[in-house]
């Protein structure tokens, strides 16, 4: 329970380090024969950090995984990752990539060519595009995992719902990247608070206190939406938010906690104090958001990324008979200064165990479905943000039927002009 979020990302930033992160040297599982072919096809969309982490892992969960199709934006993220992996420094047996030039794929519309050429597809692409991507391959048959979140607004969550349950019924996967799920000792935990290890929940105060992430800068020839999908992550339309890109895990965690029950309604504060400049985007850099569900419990989520304070990812459980403390990055999870179980051999690599279950239950002919659970957090952050943008007390019925649509149509997507990103301004902002 280190800091998995920088590893991830870091994965395939030189070659020689993929070398050392993957077991391919014979010590995977024996192959496990399900439903289907053997040989199962492996789509990326997003050929960034995050995704090349997701992939390999998803080469990594089940030795007939081959990588059969690449997509992003832009071809040079695609023709960066491609070259990567076939470095014989990387590590990856050359038998798991199938990778012809005409699979390699950019534009906007690349997801649907990665889409139709393979089994499993894999988006880690920004977020704004996750519902029209994650529709587009459910529709089509494919196994989905996708990162998180699921969207940026409540019409992509509703777009996503529907897909969830169109996935279902017809029995193909949808995972998701909320990783703290496939934890074991998480999961072990929030077993024991859901069988009443601490009482009965009366409030739960989550902390993800973090530094600024990286910038892409500009380029003269690059348009003003290449411009903002360059540097995705602070402009609210694409990312959401890093409540809702960022900190959603410590939601996704307090609505475990929860039950998944979604709460009553949100109030909520946050601005720009520091990260003023106009390359900075429109989003906020500090929120503070307090939920409430409807036997008075409450969940309080605080977030920043400001270079030069305080860091930290903590998680205090209040209940009616003891509190439980966690520290996400050093792996501490205490119960009133006890260790709540014993804790050996229940770490391990999250990321890993979440392809490892996905492609297990692909195998097993039994995919498992996630999606409508990471539609339900999503929406929780969204509410969040919402509430701090707008300066208004925002109910769950409010965030899931808003009519806000942050983005164009699908067919409406086309170099040139960028997205309408302006600061929201609480108590001005009106919500939709």
């Amino acid at each position: 329970m280190t800091d998995h979020a920088s590893s991830r990302r870091d994965f395939l930033k030189t070659t020689g380090s993929a070398a050392a992160a993957l077991p391919f040297a014979g010590t995977m599982a024996p192959f496990a024969h399900g439903a289907g072919a053997d040989k199962l096809k492996i789509g990326l969309v997003g050929c960034g950090g995050r995704g090349s982490g997701a992939l390999l892992n998803a080469l990594n969960a089940d030795p007939g995984t081959v990588l059969w199709a690449l997509g992003d934006a832009f071809a040079d993220q695609v023709d960066s990752l491609a070259n990567r992996l076939a470095d014989e420094d990387a590590g990856v047996p050359s038998s798991r990539i199938e990778l012809p030039a005409q699979r390699r794929f950019s534009g906007l519309d690349c997801y649907k060519k990665v889409v139709d050429e393979v089994d499993v597809v894999l988006f880690a692409s920004p977020p704004c595009f996750r519902p029209m991507q994650i529709e587009y391959a459910v529709n089509a048959g494919k196994h989905v995992f996708a990162e998180k979140p699921a969207s940026t607004d409540a019409y992509g969550v509703r777009r996503v719902l529907a897909s969830a349950k169109k996935a279902a019924a017809q029995n193909t996967a949808f995972a998701h990247g909320f990783c703290w799920r496939a934890h074991d000792a998480w999961r072990e935990s929030m077993k024991q608070i859901a069988g009443g290890r601490i009482g009965k929940i009366r409030a739960y105060y989550a902390t993800y206190l973090a530094g600024s992430l990286w910038h892409r800068g500009n380029k003269p020839d690059w348009t003003e939406l290449e411009y903002q999908l360059r540097n995705w992550l602070y402009f609210t339309p694409m990312s959401g938010d890093h409540l809702v890109e960022q900190a959603i895990h410590s939601v996704d965690k307090v609505m475990w906690a929860m039950g998944d029950k979604p709460p009553l309604h949100c109030l909520a504060t946050g601005g720009r104090q520091v990260r003023t400049d106009a390359k900075y985007g429109n989003i906020y850099d500090h929120f503070d958001v307090v939920y409430e569900w409807a036997d008075g419990a409450l969940g309080i989520v605080q977030c920043r990324q400001m270079d030069g304070t305080h860091g930290e990812n903590l998680d205090t459980i209040v209940g009616s008979s003891g509190v439980m403390r966690t520290d996400g990055w050093n792996g501490r999870i205490v119960v009133d200064g006890e260790f709540p179980m014993d804790q050996s051999g229940l770490g391990g690599d999250m990321y890993q165990k979440e392809h490892d279950e996905l492609f297990a239950s692909i195998r097993a002919g039994k995919p498992i479905n996630q999606g409508e659970q990471m539609a339900s957090s999503t929406l929780a952050g969204i509410m969040g943000r919402m509430a701090a943008y707008t300066g208004q007390k925002v109910t769950w019925e409010m965030a899931l039927n808003s009519q806000e649509r942050l983005l164009p149509a699908d067919d409406e997507w086309a170099w040139g002009p960028g997205l309408k990103c302006d600061v929201a301004m609480p108590g001005k902002t009106k919500f939709v």
